[in-house]
């Protein structure tokens, strides 16, 4: 039964490639900026779900990190370097400041770091806002180029979507793999119970900040595909709003769930677009639609499955145990 589930979730894991491989090949150019848009938002949730769901830190500067790997991938991209170099001193550089960003949660946690992570923040919107000299301010950075990529352009919205679909392959597969290492059962333990965790040998601080730190690099990768899909940023697209976005996609897909920034982000950045047909509404639509799953299922999306799943199986439990007490009763 297990290899046959095993099997399933194969087949139904190429099923879903092959469809975001296939089906964009249909698709305007709007089609595939939303696209392109859902997969860079997807890796930055990634990053966020890694923090929050798995680690249970609480964060609201995801966005400025996205913001610091776009502005990294803008002015070094539009200076001539390429974009694998960009990529790597965005990454770099947000791993750095989110391991200092972590410190705080070593003292205080919950709200309390919420309101830490939000003051970073507001701090970032200012200095990209304010820094002319760096950022060009208000006026933003135009004429972001799209790379070449090991010879191939990608130029036309189309060859940009795999780019980031491909990025988003290859983040997830990291991300797998981190969280069924020891590293990964290291920040469950942290989240569950960080005294327990401290007592059963688990280097709480150090696993803290290596929590805050990855979150953030996953933020400076999406950063970086994000500036050459928009090809133009300014400081206004990476405000709090941004921050509180990717928050909610973590929490209606499912915190702690490996899919749940998949779904959330599709809630998020599709979910609107389906719902224009409604004209002035689809925003109220969209509001009501999120209120009202998470007034049902805190636990987002996923966290109704997961329900499901768990009740299916007490139910067969329960079956076994009475069938097996039916047959020792009616036993000689």
């Amino acid at each position: 039964m297990r290899g046959l589930k095993k099997y399933w979730r194969i087949g139904l894991g190429i099923v879903a490639i092959a469809a975001l491989i296939a089906i964009p090949l249909g698709f305007n150019r709007y089609g595939l900026f939303i696209l392109s848009q859902w997969a860079v938002m997807t890796i930055a949730a990634m990053g966020l779900n890694l923090t929050l769901g798995y680690a249970g830190q609480v964060s609201l500067a995801q966005g400025a990190f996205v913001r610091i790997g776009a502005y990294a991938a803008a002015i070094m991209t539009t200076q001539g370097v390429p974009l694998m170099a960009a990529l790597c001193v965005s990454v770099l550089l947000c791993f750095a400041v989110g391991w200092l960003l972590g410190y705080p949660a070593l003292r205080v946690q919950h709200h309390y770091l919420a309101f830490v992570t939000l003051a970073f923040s507001t701090l970032a919107f200012l200095v990209f806002r304010n820094e002319s000299w760096l950022t060009n301010g208000i006026y933003g950075i135009s004429n972001i180029p799209r790379p070449t990529i090991f010879g191939f352009p990608t130029n036309r919205p189309l060859q940009f979507y795999y780019l980031c679909l491909a990025s988003l392959g290859l983040a997830s597969v990291a991300l797998w793999w981190l969280i069924r290492s020891p590293w990964g059962r290291a920040f469950l333990a942290l989240r569950e119970n960080p005294i327990r965790a401290q007592s059963l040998g688990v280097d709480t601080r150090r696993y803290t900040l290596m929590a805050f730190a990855i979150g953030s690099a996953l933020g400076g990768v999406a950063g970086t595909l994000y500036a050459p899909l928009t090809q133009y940023i300014d400081p206004v697209p990476f405000n709090l709003s941004l921050s509180l976005d990717l928050l909610m996609m973590v929490i209606v897909g499912g915190a702690g769930f490996f899919f749940g920034p998949f779904l959330g982000a599709m809630i998020a950045v599709l979910l609107p677009e389906w719902l224009r047909f409604t004209e002035g509404y689809y925003l109220m639509l969209y509001a009501a639609s999120v209120i009202g799953l998470l007034i049902y299922s805190p636990t987002g999306i996923l966290g109704i499955l997961d329900r499901m799943v768990i009740q299916r199986r007490t139910k067969s439990a329960s079956a076994l145990r009475a069938a097996a007490s039916s047959s020792l009763e009616t036993a000689p």
